[in-house]
C-alpha cells in the first residue's frame, strides 16, 4: 500500500513526526528504487507503506495510526541490494544488535526550565564527564546512565562550575564507548537509559526531590520512559540547579562499526567502495568514516542535528569534536563549520560552540563575516602542556631546573591569539589525555611514586589552581576536583578499577576531602572576582631557578585588581620581593598551603594581607616582601574587593 499524502509539504520535517492521528515519515535516498515504512504489525514488506519520492531525492508519506513509542524501520530497495534500514533522524532507537526506531512525541515531556539562563560566555566553569563511568550508586557492570547522574547534580552545583560537558551521549553501536563511534546520532544512547521498572521507581523519587526542592510539581512515570525523555529529565534538572549542558558531538565521522541497517549504505546501492555509500567518503578517522561534506544533504543532516538538540532538548551549547579533520579531510569544510555555527548562532545565540581544533588556530574563532570558521571558542593545549611539564620537572627533584617561562607563554597565547580570553579553553586533565595507557592524571605525573604525598596533593593544587586563575575557560575532568589518581576507562567490566574513587569522598579519605574543598573554594573565587574571568593578564614576574610566576589580572576602570603567585619551590620562600601594580593594602583572599590537612597548621602565609609599599620591582610601581609557601598558590586582591575566604595565617 502506498503511504497518504496528507500533511506532506515542503516542509515536512524529516524522520518519524506525529501529525493528527497518525505520523509523517520522510528520509533522504535519492538512489533507491522504493522505501517503505515498516511498524508495529506491518514488518513484512510487502504489507509496509510505499512512500513517495520527489525530484530531489526525498520519500515521504503519511501514516494513520502511529502512535509515541510505536517501533519503525523503513525498508529499502536498491540498485545494490534490499533491506531493512534505521531512520537517519530517529528519536529513539531500542536496544539490540539491530534496533528499531521508535517514533516519540517531543512535546511528552513538561519542562520546568523557562526560568533559565545559559551562563555568559565568560562565566563558564566546565565539567568534563562520562556517561557511562561518573557515577553509580551502586556499582554495576553494565555502567552507569542519565539518570545516575541526578545524584551528583547538588554537588556539582555546590562545587560551583557552571556547565556540564558529557562526552556524546547519541547512540552506539558497542555495549561500551567513549562515544565517538556514534551511528545513530539523533538518538540518545540506550545503555544509558535504564528499562527496569524497579530501577525507573527509584529514579523518578530522586527526580521528583529535586524538583520538589525547587518548587515544581513531580513527573510521571511517562516522563522518566526512554532514552530521549531521560535525556531531557537529566538536561531539565540540571538548568534548575543552574549547570548549563554542552553536549560533545561528532561531525566529522561516524561509526566505528556500522551495521547493514545504519545510514551506511542507506539507500543499498552496490557496494563498491565507500564513496559510494550515501553519507560518507571512502577515508577513515578514529575506526570510522568521514562524512561526504561535498555534498548539500549531509551537511544539512549534520546541521538539523545540531538545530534538533537545541530545539528539543534545550542544550545550552556544543563541543565539536576534531574540527581539524573536517577542515582537512574536505575542501567543504570550511563552509560547512561557517554553515553550521551561522545556523546554530541563528537558532539560539547565547549556545556557545567550542570547536577542537589542531593545532590551534585563531581563525577558527573568527566571525564568518571576517572569513573565519564562526566558532565561540576553542580548546587550547598549550597552557596544559607546559603546566604538565613544569609539573613533571618538579617531580624530579629541589635541584631540576623547572620551565615556569612556559607556563607564562601559556598564560599570554590565549589573550594575544584570541582577543577574549574565554574563547581559549584551559585543562590539564580532559577525557583524551587522561585516558587509560595513556597520559597520568595529575597526582600522579605530580609524584609517581605515591600520589597521595605531600608532593602530589601540594603540586595538584598549583596544577588546578593556574587553571582557574588563568584567562581562558577552565575546564575539569570528572574526578579531577578531588584528586583523582587513576587514569579513567569507558569500558566495563574490565573497567571496573578505572573508575572514579567517590567512596573515598563517602570515607572521609583526608587528601580527597582537602583537595575537593581547595577546589570548591577556587572555583567560588573565581566566580567572584571578575578579574580571574576578565580578558586582561600581565605576567610580569617569572624565575625559573626559584619555580616562581607571578601574574596580574583586572578589569579596566573597574578596581578589584588580583595578583596571582605560583611557586614549585620545594620549600617556602621568605621576605620575597615582588611588584604589585597598585600601592596600599592586598588581601591574601587565597593561600593554597591551608588546605593541606585542613585547616594545616603549619600553613605559611601572610597574615591576611601585605602592605605594597615598597620600591618598583619588575616593571611595577612598587613592590612587597611576601612570603610564598613551598608548592603554593596565592592569591592577592587589591582591598575593598570582596572576600571569598580569607583566613590569618
Amino acid at each position: 500500500m502506498t503511504a497518504s499524502q496528507e500533511h506532506i509539504t515542503p516542509q515536512t520535517p524529516m524522520g518519524a513526526n506525529l501529525v493528527g492521528d497518525g505520523a509523517t515519515f520522510r528520509t533522504w535516498g535519492p538512489g533507491a528504487e522504493a522505501v517503505y515504512v515498516c511498524y508495529d504489525g506491518h514488518w513484512d514488506p510487502e504489507e509496509a507503506n510505499l512512500l513517495v519520492k520527489d525530484a530531489q531525492g526525498y520519500w515521504a508519506g503519511y501514516i494513520p495510526g502511529v502512535r509515541d513509542g510505536t517501533q519503525y524501520k523503513f525498508y529499502v530497495v536498491g540498485t545494490g541490494s534490499r533491506g531493512y534500514n534505521r531512520d537517519p533522524y530517529a528519536r529513539e532507537v531500542t536496544r539490540g544488535a539491530l534496533p528499531n526506531c521508535v517514533v516519540r512525541d517531543p512535546g511528552v515531556y513538561p519542562w520546568h526550565d523557562q526560568g533559565y539562563r545559559t551562563p555568559a560566555f565568560n562565566d563558564l566553569i566546565v565539567y568534563q564527564l562520562h556517561v557511562g563511568t561518573f557515577y553509580m550508586p551502586d556499582v554495576r557492570r553494565d555502567g552507569g546512565n542519565f539518570l545516575d547522574i541526578l545524584g551528583k547534580l547538588e554537588y556539582l552545583s555546590e562545587l560551583g562550575v557552571t556547565a556540564i560537558e558529557p562526552l556524546p551521549v547519541v547512540d552506539f553501536p558497542s555495549e561500551f564507548s567513549m562515544g565517538y563511534n556514534g551511528t545513530d546520532i539523533f538518538s540518545p544512547e540506550a545503555e544509558y537509559a535504564p528499562a527496569d521498572p524497579a530501577q525507573l521507581e527509584r529514579y523518578l523519587a530522586t527526580a521528583n526531590e529535586l524538583l520538589g526542592m525547587r518548587g515544581h510539581a513531580p513527573l510521571q512515570p511517562e516522563h522518566v520512559t526512554g532514552p530521549m525523555n531521560q535525556l531531557k529529565v537529566l538536561i531539565d534538572l540540571c538548568h534548575l540547579y543552574g549547570l548549563a549542558v554542552i553536549l560533545d558531538v561528532v561531525y566529522n565521522h561516524a561509526g566505528g562499526s556500522f551495521d547493514n541497517e545504519s545510514l551506511y549504505f542507506f539507500d543499498r546501492a552496490p557496494f563498491g567502495s565507500n564513496n559510494d555509500s550515501l553519507y560518507f567518503t571512502d577515508q577513515g578517522w578514529a575506526g570510522g568514516l568521514i562524512f561526504a561534506f561535498w555534498k548539500g544533504e549531509v551537511r544539512q543532516f549534520l546541521i538539523d542535528n545540531a538545530r534538533f538538540f537545541l530545539e528539543e532538548f534545550h542544550v545550552d551549547g556544543f563541543r565539536y569534536d576534531e574540527v581539524s579533520v573536517i577542515v582537512n579531510h574536505s575542501d567543504k569544510g570550511w563552509g560547512f563549520c561557517q554553515d553550521l555555527t551561522r545556523s546554530v548562532r541563528a537558532e539560539k545565540p547565547e549556545a556557545i560552540q567550542i570547536a577542537e581544533f589542531w593545532p590551534v588556530n585563531p581563525a577558527i574563532v573568527r566571525g564568518v563575516e571576517e572569513g573565519g570558521a564562526g566558532f565561540d571558542a576553542t580548546w587550547d593545549d598549550r597552557l596544559r602542556e607546559s603546566i604538565r611539564g613544569a609539573i613533571a620537572q618538579a617531580a624530579g627533584g629541589s635541584g631540576v631546573q623547572v620551565n615556569m617561562e612556559g607556563i607564562a607563554d601559556g598564560l599570554r597565547h590565549i589573550p594575544a591569539d584570541f582577543g577574549e580570553a574565554w574563547r581559549g579553553v584551559q585543562y590539564v586533565e580532559s577525557h583524551d589525555a587522561v585516558y587509560r595507557d595513556r597520559s597520568p592524571r595529575i597526582p600522579a605525573l605530580s609524584d609517581p611514586s605515591d600520589s597521595r604525598s605531600w608532593y602530589a596533593r601540594s603540586r595538584s593544587r598549583v596544577a588546578a589552581g593556574l587553571v582557574l586563575t588563568a584567562p581562558g575557560t577552565p575546564m575539569l575532568f570528572m574526578g579531577q576536583e578531588f584528586l583523582e589518581d587513576k587514569q579513567w576507562s569507558d569500558h566495563l567490566p574490565t573497567g571496573l578499577g578505572n573508575l572514579i574513587f567517590w567512596g573515598g569522598l563517602e570515607q572521609g579519605v583526608r587528601p580527597m576531602v582537602d583537595h575537593l574543598r581547595f577546589t570548591r573554594e577556587l572555583i567560588w573565587l573565581r566566580r567572584r572576582y571578575a578579574a580571574l574571568r576578565g580578558d586582561n593578564t600581565n605576567v610580569y614576574h617569572v624565575h625559573n631557578s626559584n619555580r616562581v610566576i607571578a601574574y596580574h589580572r583586572w578589569v579596566p576602570w573597574v578596581g578589584r585588581d588580583v595578583v596571582v603567585v605560583a611557586s614549585l619551590n620545594e620549600v617556602a620562600l621568605f621576605g620575597y620581593e615582588l611588584g604589585f601594580p597598585l600601592q596600599g593594602r592586598w588581601l591574601e583572599v587565597f593561600n593554597s598551603d591551608v588546605y593541606d590537612n585542613w585547616v594545616n597548621p603549619l600553613a605559611n602565609g601572610n597574615g591576611g594581607s601585605i602592605e605594597a609599599n615598597g620600591p618598583p620591582a619588575h616593571g611595577l610601581p612598587c613592590s612587597a616582601s611576601i612570603v610564598i609557601p613551598a608548592n603554593s598558590l596565592l592569591v592577592f586582591a587589591r582591598d575593598g574587593g570582596v572576600e571569598i575566604f580569607r583566613i590569618t595565617i
